[in-house]
């Protein structure tokens, strides 16, 4: 277990970090979520022992980092913001370096090597320059050697940056697979990796803890959770739509011909909908009810509005 107490981190006068407290349990797969400078980066270095916290505490399986960071670091497995490596050796070469640095031996280490290389799919430039790969195979040499040692704890910082959608569909099932026996926690920029990897969300702004649930109690924050969104296929009269019950407001952009309708407090209106749509004969070709959407609730959430 990952027990955060109190948790701050300044620059000089500049607060990075600003008393966060959480704990995270074996099987939570953390999307660790905020704007560009919210202090996501911060907190992954200071749980992985790399900067020193101003105050507060972090430990780890019993384990307190300020008295045994060593210890603690063996247990965890980090890929950086960058995925920094050394660019005139090969992704063959850096990962036996990483696996002596870590202490594996033998057919072990042969062992993990091998495994690694095949879960990120590295063998087509196991031999090239890491400084002449993409950015995408830079992204994946470093998720090589964050798990090479098999952690206990996977803290990832943008682990899909860079890759294309097979790529990052690959990664995203890779991070599913080891989730069943690890703690991970991704920070990401991408709203759509918290619904398809994490089971736990908790977003971050100017430092401090804003939201720390499901991605589904995410969802349900979203002023268009349950909303019914449908499409018309030329102009008509749906000022009716607007006096349904339950529905408390309506979003028209005339120039699709998309409405959606907004409901009080998640109220399912979609049977008083089509009743309304049929016995008016308007003309829509498609209906459905929206799940919310991330990017208008982390605005929301980040930018301090009130749900």
């Amino acid at each position: 277990m990952i027990y955060v107490n109190n948790l701050s981190k300044l620059f000089g006068d500049f607060v990075a970090v600003n008393d966060l407290t959480f704990n995270i349990l074996p099987g939570d797969v953390v999307g660790f979520l905020g704007p560009n400078g919210a202090g996501k980066s911060t907190t992954m270095k200071m749980l992985t022992g790399f900067l020193a916290p101003s105050t507060g505490g972090i430990q780890i399986a019993d384990l307190s980092m300020a008295e045994d960071a060593k210890k603690i670091k063996k247990l965890i497995g980090y890929l950086p913001e960058g995925a920094p490596a050394y660019g005139d050796m090969t992704p063959i070469q850096f990962l036996h370096f990483i696996a002596k640095i870590r202490g594996l031996k033998g057919k072990h280490k042969a062992e993990r090597i091998n495994t690694v290389i095949k879960q990120v799919d590295l063998l087509g430039v196991l031999d090239k320059p890491i400084e002449n790969l993409s950015k995408g195979f830079k992204r994946r040499v470093g998720l090589a050697q964050a798990i090479l040692h098999d952690p206990d704890i996977l803290i990832l910082d943008e682990p899909t940056d860079g890759l294309d959608p097979n790529q990052k569909h690959q990664v995203r099932e890779l991070i599913q697979n080891l989730a069943k026996e690890k703690i991970v926690i991704i920070s990401t920029h991408i709203l759509e990796e918290v619904t398809a990897v994490c089971n736990r969300v908790m977003i971050i702004s100017a430092g401090q803890l804003r939201f720390d649930a499901s991605p589904e109690a995410l969802l349900a924050k979203s002023k268009y959770h349950k909303a019914v969104t449908l499409h018309l296929s030329y102009p008509s009269d749906i000022s009716g739509l607007l006096e349904l019950p339950g529905v408390i407001d309506m979003e028209h952009e005339r120039s699709t011909g998309r409405v959606t309708l907004l409901t009080q407090n998640g109220a399912d209106v979609l049977h008083d909908v089509t009743e309304h749509i049929k016995d008016r004969r308007l003309p829509v070709d498609t209906i459905f009810v929206e799940q919310g959407r991330l990017d208008q609730v982390f605005r929301d959430i980040t930018q301090g509005v009130k749900a």
